[in-house]
């Protein structure tokens, strides 16, 4: 796997050896929830934090965003980030998401899955994922999930841990959450159209 220079960040922690950063815009995505802007949000497979920080940007103050994922130096990276930015409602959690998450039940408002739901798919814990996930939610959370499109393309997991939206709704509705909205168009524009959708479901 080739080290596509100027896509790594710092921590060099990179799937794929390509950053969703360089070809998924986090602000739009962020924009198309929907959101009142007092939420507590999640960033959940926050990677280097992307997406957690754009939504501090665009929430108001008295929002809480969390960023979780199992890569420490990631983690450790935006907790010094927020101190330096005096970002105090920015959580960064240390997790390995369908294990457990250091958050109480019923919590968040909206957890958002970038480029995430895939590597539950290819570790064939999905299930694990969503209870945890939904634990923590709010009655009446969202959880969105963006990702690549079951479709054979040149970048991206492979066909096999890709879902479609219809597989998600069939997983989602096992663990008693409901269809809320899809876009299946979403992403960048590759040869056989649009490369994501964006799915989300409610509690």
């Amino acid at each position: 796997m080739g080290n596509k220079t100027g896509l790594l960040p710092a921590n060099g922690h990179r799937i794929q050896g390509r950053s969703s950063e360089s070809f998924l815009d986090a602000r739009e995505i962020i924009m198309e929830l929907g959101l009142e802007g007092n939420e507590v949000f999640m960033d959940a497979g926050c990677g280097d934090g992307h997406a957690a920080i754009e939504a501090v940007d665009i929430l108001d103050d008295d929002a809480t965003i969390y960023a979780v994922d199992i890569y420490e130096p990631s983690i450790e990276d935006l907790q010094k980030f927020a101190v330096e930015k005096g970002y105090d409602n920015l959580i960064p959690i240390c997790a390995d998401i369908p294990d457990y998450i250091d958050i109480d039940d019923d919590t968040v408002d909206m957890i958002l899955l970038i480029n995430v739901w895939h590597g539950f798919k290819a570790t064939r814990r999905m299930d694990e994922a969503i209870e945890e996930l939904k634990r923590i939610l709010k009655p009446g959370g969202k959880i969105a999930i963006m990702d690549y499109k079951k479709q054979e393309a040149k970048h991206g997991p492979p066909i096999t841990v890709r879902s479609s939206p219809e597989d998600l709704e069939e997983v989602f509705k096992e663990h008693g959450m409901c269809l809320f909205s899809l876009n299946p168009d979403t992403g960048e524009d590759i040869p056989q159209g649009k490369s994501h959708y964006l799915i989300i479901f409610q509690k």
